[in-house]
């Protein structure tokens, strides 16, 4: 059994901190201007040292040659008075300068610098996101990770690489996570950049520890017990390598007994090894979510296609429409989902995201049991609340939403400007409060949310679609635009096809910002039917 202590001896890393820059793209471009304020005061420390060092190159070089033309007749030299002279005062006075001079610390203002900018550093945490983003991506639009090691997504402007290091601390993350599927991959990965001669501060050792500790988890046993051996080729005084080898051998003569002895009728009865594979999770529609996140698994059908039209809306004889109309496409029939063209200028956009930029804080989610606000994983985004009295551009846009969608928005919640982190998402779930969630929504005294209207306030290089995993709908981010769909039916139940969620945002920087309405004030807006699913 000492072996079996031994196989599961690789170390943890220490307990992580709270989340923060990974979950927005924003705010982490603030940190490219404290790295690169870093960099001038790196540079500036480094020409101190230069100009340092110069000054007692040119006191040597100047030494040297006075030393030298002494040294050849020292009594001469000294019998001249001024060099006799001379010689008392450098070595009294002048060696002491240099001397401060040799230990004066010329670092000081880079390690202050350092100091106060290390409060707005990333921690721990932060990181780990960030991996466990780069893990989400590459599941969600079927990334190996060469590609990813070599950069090659779509849509990228500035091209990056992974080192074998970093491919390892990947690797490490996923381990952690007990996540060894991915362990796997991205410890084959640094693996194959060492072979290929990689000059990495990490070792063959190191990895194959891991994975070959990864495979073993997964069942393969065959597999482990391989890696397991080259490792010690590398090093044959590997403890724990040393005590795996013999753990795997032992499991694999008992399984050998065990199948020699078993009759035909009970070898069928013996354990089946883990099946390799990303870990089944609490998402019963994952697969069918990224397909659509992918553009793939889009059910409309031709048929259905030709009843979709484009068309100028003037928001029932709305006088801010009648001159200039606002221009409208049908995105999907059932649930019906309209997207609003030029509908909020750039401008505009730009003065939402200065409102909003200081108060970004980790998005938030109902808790069905709580009924309050709290973090998800399932989340992962930063957002702010704007309300209509603080800027006429605000109070502006609700008004606009008011007047093209026919309803009350004073009973609207407040505008929610949201900002998708590295690989930033929302997975599938529902706008609106089911019946096993009474309390939702009952300090806003509202009711229900019956509608959502969503702005897309920037363009996404590639991935980031909202997707209707119920219908096989996908809905790409247009900057400038907007997407609406009412939730409840107009008797007021559920409208359950609009189970949305926002895909993984692979490359660039997804902005939105959203309202969500209320059943409270559009009794007469919006009439009930006598059918409870109209």
């Amino acid at each position: 059994m000492i072996w079996h202590i031994l196989i599961i001896g690789i170390l943890l890393p220490q307990s992580l901190a709270h989340p923060g820059f990974f979950t927005s793209i924003g705010q982490m471009t603030d940190l490219i201007h404290t790295e690169k304020d870093l960099v001038t005061s790196l540079k500036d420390y480094i020409k101190a040292e230069e100009d340092k060092l110069e000054q007692i190159k040119k006191w040597a070089e100047k030494l040297d040659r006075l030393t030298s033309t002494a040294t050849k007749d020292p009594e001469g030299f000294v019998g001249h008075p001024v060099n006799a002279f001379k010689l008392m005062k450098r070595l009294n006075t002048e060696w002491s300068e240099l001397e401060n001079l040799v230990l004066k610390d010329m670092s000081d203002g880079f390690i202050s610098n350092l100091t106060i900018q290390r409060q707005y550093f990333p921690n721990d945490e932060d990181q780990v996101g960030a991996a466990k983003a780069l893990l989400r991506l590459q599941d969600t639009y079927n990334l190996d990770t060469d590609t990813i090691s070599k950069g090659n997504l779509p849509g990228v402007k500035h091209k990056s690489f992974l080192t074998a290091e970093d491919c390892f601390e990947l690797g490490k993350v996923a381990y952690t996570e007990a996540d060894y599927y991915h362990t796997e991959l991205w410890m084959e990965q640094a693996l194959r950049q060492l072979d290929e001669g990689e000059i990495s501060t990490i070792d063959k050792v190191s990895v194959l520890d891991y994975l070959s500790y990864a495979v073993y988890q997964q069942g393969d046993l065959d597999k482990a017990l391989l890696l397991t051996k080259k490792l010690l080729e590398l090093d044959p005084e590997h403890q724990r390598a040393n005590g795996n080898l013999k753990y795997f051998e032992y499991i694999m003569a008992k399984e050998k007994d065990v199948n020699k002895s078993a009759s035909d009728d009970q070898s069928d009865q013996k354990t089946t090894p883990k099946k390799k594979g990303v870990a089944v999770d609490y998402l019963p529609e994952r697969q069918k979510y990224e397909m659509l996140c992918r553009g793939e698994g889009i059910k409309m059908t031709p048929r259905r296609q030709k009843k979709l039209f484009c068309r100028y809306h003037d928001g029932n004889r709305n006088p801010k429409f009648i001159l200039a109309p606002a221009k409208q496409e049908d995105e999907w029939d059932k649930p019906r989902i309209i997207r609003f063209h030029d509908i909020i200028s750039d401008a505009e956009i730009e003065i939402v995201k200065d409102l909003a930029k200081p108060r970004l804080s980790r998005a938030t989610v109902h808790d069905p049991e709580t009924g309050k606000l709290t973090t998800a994983q399932y989340r992962v985004s930063k957002s702010a609340w704007l309300s209509g009295y603080e800027n006429p551009v605000v109070s502006r846009i609700n008004m606009r939403i008011q007047d093209l969608t026919g309803l009350d928005v004073s009973t609207a919640e407040e505008l929610q400007v949201a900002n998708y982190g590295v690989g930033g998402q929302y997975e599938p779930h529902f706008d609106f409060a089911r019946k096993d969630e009474p309390d939702a929504f009952k300090e806003l005294g509202t009711g229900n949310r019956i509608a959502t209207w969503l702005f897309y306030m920037s363009d996404v290089s590639a991935g980031g679609a909202t997707v209707f995993p119920e219908v096989g709908a996908s809905v790409w981010p247009k900057k400038g635009t907007a997407v609406f769909w009412y939730n409840l039916f107009a008797s007021g139940e559920g409208d359950y096809s609009t189970r949305h969620a926002a895909c993984p945002v692979l490359v660039g920087n997804k902005w939105v910002s959203n309202k969500w309405l209320h059943e409270r004030g559009q009794e007469f807006r919006r009439p009930c039917t006598l059918s409870e699913l109209e």
